[in-house]
């Protein structure tokens, strides 16, 4: 339904700014709208998508386990047992013996001391940020860190803590920063292990370094790092040999676990406080049966075929090595991540939809979540994914990126 926004809505209605967003439409109506395009069928490196095969090269599926049968039976036989859901939060009714073994099987797999889950990634870094850092503490994170943690320490904010940011991977600013607080004062340094635009693995030693000469604590996101990097695909603190440094690491089950749902793992007292303060554990119902079962499969096919992990080191590489000799400017990095920078925005919605259109679906990320002129294909791999399926996303590459003048 058309509307006059001068004759019918005031700026200070507070649904003007609803409909005065146009630009999505003036996309779609390109035919370019890259978003929001519904799967039909997901057989991981090949989806169905408006009634034809297309190669996925932008899910976080890393292990390709969302379609491997005991992963699958796993989830079914959960629903089968427990029903569909908990109806109720950890804190009353809704703990079940999953939970308690999933959480236990983590800290185990990671090496800490104990695990709590959260019902999503999203939801347990506003859960264990804005918990831990209260009225008068610190929370200091990295400036491209994911909008999850940038939403917990909002949170902390509001509850009249402080949140202060260094430049990304800059860590002479984050001395500066910490140093230019009161040593009595509590303080929380956040960053992404593998962060989730660029794929750029942090560089943790010299992080965890400065932290402890300002006695500040550490929370690790790892939720594209879990099956990704590290030995066994245990993640970054395991990548850079220094779990015991490392406070705490949170991670999803939406990635390499092929479920729905989040977790943070650390010291036992610190997991037990949060157990019994979070409102995100307390007043949220908890992760489904068949999310937990479906994790569990997934942990244990991670940890009885490591060489998945392998595989998709080396499906990235091939990518990164491809896109290079194609004559591609991408970001480097050693995760499952490949970013394909093409520029301005508008040569980023046509890339992606000749991509689409040649069979080859990825994601267009676009300012403001990336830097003026630096829009991209972000490209991601699985372990499933197949050298023909590799070298076709590659033929397809050089093609639209000779058609636009890109390489």
């Amino acid at each position: 339904m058309e509307i006059n926004l001068s004759t019918k809505l005031k700026e200070n209605d507070l649904f003007y700014k609803c409909y005065a967003f146009t630009r999505a439409d003036e996309v779609k109506r390109m035919g370019l709208y890259p978003y929001f395009h519904p799967i039909e069928e997901n057989e991981g490196p090949v989806v169905q998508i408006d009634g034809r095969k297309i190669i996925m090269a932008g899910s976080n599926n890393y292990l390709g386990l969302t379609a491997h049968p005991k992963v699958k039976e796993a989830a079914i036989k959960a629903i089968q047992k427990y029903g569909t859901g908990c109806s109720g939060s950890r804190y009353l009714t809704g703990t079940l013996d999953l939970h308690i073994q999933l959480e236990e099987r983590l800290a185990k797999f990671l090496n800490y001391e104990a695990c709590l889950l959260f019902s999503t990634g999203f939801q347990t870094n506003l859960g264990v940020i804005s918990t831990l850092v209260q009225k008068g503490d610190y929370v200091i994170s990295d400036k491209e860190n994911h909008a999850s943690i940038v939403a917990g320490c909002l949170l902390a904010k509001g509850g009249y803590a402080e949140f202060l940011r260094y430049r990304h991977s800059d860590f002479e600013d984050l001395d500066r920063v910490l140093s230019s607080l009161p040593e009595d004062v509590n303080k929380l340094v956040v960053t992404d292990g593998v962060f989730s635009v660029t794929g750029e693995v942090v560089e943790l030693p010299p992080l965890l370094e400065i932290a402890k000469k300002y006695n500040a604590r550490v929370l690790v996101d790892d939720a594209h790092a879990i099956g990704v990097i590290g030995p066994g695909g245990k993640g970054t603190a395991h990548y850079w040999n220094c779990v015991e440094d490392t406070d705490l690491t949170m991670s999803t089950f939406s990635k390499t676990f092929a479920a729905l749902g989040g977790f943070v793992c650390g010291p036992e007292r610190v997991v037990n406080y949060l157990k019994h303060h979070s409102p995100a554990i307390i007043f949220s119902a908890s992760p489904t049966p068949a999310s937990c079962a479906a994790a569990l499969a997934a942990l244990d096919i991670l940890e009885e075929c490591p060489e998945l992990v392998e595989k998709l080191r080396k499906n990235a590489d091939k990518m990164r090595k491809g896109f290079k000799d194609l004559g591609f400017n991408i970001v480097e990095n050693e995760s499952a991540i490949v970013p394909v920078i093409v520029g301005d925005v508008e040569k980023a919605f046509i890339f992606w939809r000749k991509l689409f259109d040649n069979g080859v679906f990825v994601n267009a990320f676009i300012p403001p979540g990336v830097p003026p002129n630096m829009s991209m294909m972000r490209t991601s791999y699985m372990a499933t994914h197949e050298d023909e399926h590799l070298e076709k996303i590659l033929e397809v590459f050089a093609k639209v990126g000779k058609e636009l003048g890109i390489i």
